[in-house]
């Protein structure tokens, strides 16, 4: 899957609202992440590892996996 030009260098993307993180290297549903993008709810870690991810709070998106959405914090 192609990287969204705001986050191209970023693996790693979460949801603000779901609080779940998309793997852009191993993701393969694009219309998931055009929705973060285009709602303005994305966010990218720093370092970008899935460490960081859980370290704030995020798990890992499976396909099929739901969460409740929330409206975003920040």
């Amino acid at each position: 899957m192609e990287r969204p030009t705001r986050f191209e260098h970023a693996r790693f993307l979460g949801d603000k609202r779901s609080q779940l993180v998309y793997d852009l290297d191993e993701w393969d549903d694009a219309a998931v992440i055009d929705e973060i993008v285009g709602a303005g709810v994305g966010i990218q870690f720093g370092p970008d590892s899935l460490a960081e991810a859980r370290n704030r709070g995020y798990t890992l998106a499976t396909p099929g996996k739901r969460r409740l959405r929330r409206s975003p914090r920040s």
